[in-house]
């Protein structure tokens, strides 16, 4: 028995076994919870058809690559006695035209898509809507995400709450390394950076609680770097915001800087208030220039001690 024989009749085994334990991983795997496959928003929903497009394009060249593949391992076997041998085919005219314009016009057609949807699906684009935008400032520390609300005055750290029937617009900086920002069933992720200020524009289809987290590698707790972000009906929201605005910690200067030391895993807390202009001094902080100091506050966040 050759070499080649034996490595065929080593791999048949796993082969079955391969096809009859895929369902079973598949089934692990939790493709009904993929956030990305199954979108609550209708930009997560625009991304999602982007990929499938993409995808779809990519196997026009994909499925006759394989299945040619395996027609020429079968066709020219060993002991095939249809394997006619014509090495004389170079500069086909044929061969030539499939080989070079069908993967260019794919090229073409892709780069076309990616110029409109990239416009088309602009984070920073506010979203058509008969009703203004919900505005959050988000701040990536270590390791825990801080929400800011400045339309109602409060905070709170690893849960983002807002309307249902309302535009989600989020301010974005970190006071720590690079982070990003993903709300998968929502949208894609934008990158929080110290000292500048990026924006996502989101929207949900519908009430629900959808998983956030970080998506940039930042250390020792990046594991634990999720939230979750709650789109609450109008009464709900109403009730979630009376609830903070009952809570007595407040979310001072002093204090942010013992919420800013490292910490894993940390829960929910809310604030019913925030220091004044906290997300700007953040910014402010990672200025080239910085001083004089309109508040003790101001100094105490932008030196970061106390």
């Amino acid at each position: 028995m050759n070499t080649a024989r034996s490595f065929h009749l080593f791999l048949k085994p796993l082969s079955i076994v391969g096809v009859l334990t895929l369902p079973l991983l598949l089934q692990g795997c939790g493709l009904s919870d993929a956030p990305v496959l199954f979108p609550k928003g209708p930009i997560a929903l625009a991304e999602r058809d982007l990929l499938f497009t993409a995808f779809l394009l990519m196997m026009i060249v994909a499925i006759p690559a394989i299945v040619l593949t395996l027609f020429f391992v079968w066709r020219y076997r060993s002991g095939s006695d249809k394997a006619a041998y014509t090495p004389d085919w170079d500069g086909s005219w044929k061969v030539e035209t499939v080989v070079w314009l069908v993967p260019a016009a794919i090229i073409v057609v892709l780069g076309t898509l990616v110029w409109q949807t990239t416009h088309k699906l602009d984070p920073y684009k506010e979203i058509a809507s008969d009703k203004p935008a919900f505005k959050v400032q988000a701040i990536a520390l270590d390791w825990k995400w801080l929400f800011l609300y400045p339309e109602i005055g409060v905070a709170s750290v690893n849960e983002l709450a807002f309307p249902a029937d309302r535009p989600l617009s989020i301010e974005i900086t970190s006071d720590t390394v690079m982070n990003s920002l993903m709300i998968p069933a929502l949208g894609g992720q934008i990158y929080a950076m110290a000292g500048m200020r990026s924006e996502l524009n989101l929207l949900a289809d519908e009430p629900g609680v959808f998983m956030g987290r970080n998506t940039m590698f930042s250390g020792d707790g990046f594991a634990d770097q999720h939230f979750k972000a709650r789109a609450l009906s109008e009464d709900d929201f109403t009730s979630w915001k009376d609830k903070v605005l009952a809570e007595t910690a407040k979310l001072d200067a002093e204090t942010y800087l013992e919420l800013h030391k490292q910490s894993v895993a940390n829960p929910v807390t809310y604030y019913s208030s925030f220091e004044n202009d906290l997300f700007k001094l953040i910014l402010r902080k990672y200025a080239p220039i910085v001083g004089p100091y309109e508040s003790k506050a101001a100094e105490l966040i932008c030196r970061g001690a106390a």
